[in-house]
């Protein structure tokens, strides 16, 4: 009897100015998905305009890991990144494989993403690395940004509830590709429209509208590892992330 082709894994790394880190990274998630017997898998890695040795690194990586990379030729921010990041992903998966995003300046630990593909597998169609369920911690994030992930959280709660959501806002989840595959196919080109960090919320609160199972597991957050600046602009970011709750609430 013909065997059936196993459920494949794809990682979507969007990746700016990551040298520090990137490699470890990419040697990191390899282990894991060896240990864990995830493979094969596949990364697809979108550089978003790199000024310094990320794309190198990544191409000397091609040969001996199953990477995809797609480079921006310019900064073009985390929206548009991760928006050809999940195109790109759903280009190469079937409806039954799971498509995972996460950082790629070694924050997120891949050894989480054995447990969020066993969720999906379960019955969840999004999990979610989430800093506010029991037993998750945020190791080398300052009190004012903790204070404003907070206070975004209850703002989102209480205005735009999602079942099965605390954490809007974290980048690292595990979708069900045939739900990325219906919301493009739902939204188009404006499933991804939003061009800084609040896209991470407007996917969730578009996905809402659909009949998605959402979940979350606990995680620990190490920034600690990050090496270099943050790319987030905090008071952009804020305003933008208003803007955005405003027009949802308004249902545009």
């Amino acid at each position: 009897m013909r065997g059936r082709e196993k459920r494949k894994v794809i990682i979507v790394l969007p990746a700016y100015n990551e040298e520090a880190r990137i490699g470890k990274l990419l040697d990191r998630i390899d282990d894991t998905m060896h240990e864990f017997s995830l493979s094969p898998y596949q990364l697809v890695i979108v550089d978003d305009g790199s000024q310094d040795c990320t794309v190198k690194i990544i191409e000397d990586r091609i040969k001996v890991t199953p990477i995809i990379l797609e480079k921006h030729k310019q900064n073009m921010g985390l929206g548009i990144t991760i928006r050809d990041g999940l195109l790109r992903a759903v280009d190469v998966s079937s409806d039954k494989d799971i498509i995972i995003t996460m950082d790629a300046d070694d924050t997120h630990t891949p050894g989480l993403i054995l447990r969020m593909v066993r969720m999906i597998d379960e019955g969840l169609d999004v999990v979610i690395a989430s800093r506010y369920q029991h037993g998750s911690r945020t190791i080398g994030v300052s009190i004012f940004r903790k204070f404003l992930s907070y206070a975004a959280s209850w703002l989102l709660r209480i205005m735009l509830p999602i079942s099965g959501v605390k954490d809007f806002t974290c980048g690292y989840r595990a979708y069900r590709a045939g739900v990325i595959k219906c919301a493009i196919n739902r939204y188009g080109e404006s499933f991804i429209d939003q061009d800084g960090f609040q896209c991470m919320i407007d996917i969730l609160l578009k996905l809402r509208k659909m009949d998605v199972i959402f979940g979350e597991v606990p995680f620990i957050l190490r920034y600690d590892n990050k090496q270099g600046k943050s790319k987030m602009n905090v008071m952009l970011t804020i305003r933008n992330t208003l803007i955005l709750i405003l027009k949802r609430i308004l249902g545009r």
